[in-house]
């Protein structure tokens, strides 16, 4: 009789159990944890503020709304939520307590504590019950869940009847040239900057592999789609380096 096979999932490039994954994301992210605002400043030029603000235009948070926002880490679209909807209510959940404590520690975390909650957990197993949110967003988050389909399903789960979904992720370009010319720039770049600013070159050589394993555009919608969401699509952001993929529970 043979042994079953582990079940595997990718860590960057590196083939690992799955049961191993959660623990290593979590090393990443403590290490990073309080350089993390400043590395997103500095390898986007600042350009994940203007996606960020293209998810809120596109979701149009509206006042009253509660939102679950997953991998949410240091709350930036949490308070980009509060304030567009003028008053609500944002559950911030992140695998890694170190991000939650640097959020905490923002202005806007202190100016909208009473209508903020911050919650260590794991997306594919959400400690809230069913129908509970109006909005549920992951932002550059659900590359590193070990397993994205498990947390669409929850993401459906918890959602109320008429909720939203909104992904914004790292994707990837259509055009091959364009393609090669980011991923020479990511590869040879990012992870010089993370040594320089975070002192840690590891888990930002990580990070930029996690992008090159994701999905692209078509096949993480057709995952929307098998979760359950209807109306699902997707836009891209500057040609395709980011996307946001949306769907709604009918």
């Amino acid at each position: 009789m043979t042994d079953t096979p582990e079940n595997t999932t990718h860590f960057g490039f590196e083939t690992v159990r799955e049961d191993e994954k959660a623990g290593r994301v979590q090393g990443v992210f403590s290490s990073v944890a309080s350089k993390y605002d400043i590395m997103n400043d500095v390898m986007s030029g600042g350009v994940h503020r203007i996606w960020k603000d293209a998810m809120m235009d596109w979701l149009a948070p509206r006042p009253g709304q509660r939102l679950l926002d997953v991998a949410g880490g240091t709350g930036d679209i949490s308070f980009r939520f509060l304030k567009r909807a003028g008053y609500g209510h944002a559950t911030v959940l992140d695998l890694t307590e170190q991000m939650l404590i640097e959020g905490r520690k923002r202005a806007e975390a202190e100016q909208m504590s009473s209508s903020l909650d911050w919650v260590v957990g794991d997306a594919m197993a959400l400690p809230f019950e069913a129908n509970t949110f109006d909005v549920y967003t992951i932002s550059f988050g659900i590359r590193n869940v070990t397993r994205p389909q498990d947390a669409l399903a929850e993401a459906y789960r918890v959602l109320k009847p008429g909720g939203r979904l909104m992904v914004l992720e790292f994707s990837q370009l259509p055009n091959p040239a364009m393609q090669a010319a980011y991923d020479a720039y990511s590869f040879n770049v990012i992870p010089r900057m993370g040594q320089m600013i975070a002192g840690d070159r590891d888990s930002y050589q990580y990070l930029v592999e996690s992008i090159r394993k994701f999905p692209d555009q078509e096949t993480f919608l057709g995952m929307v789609r098998d979760a359950g969401f209807g109306n699902a699509k997707y836009r891209n952001l500057t040609l395709g380096v980011a996307a946001l993929h949306s769907g709604w529970k009918l």
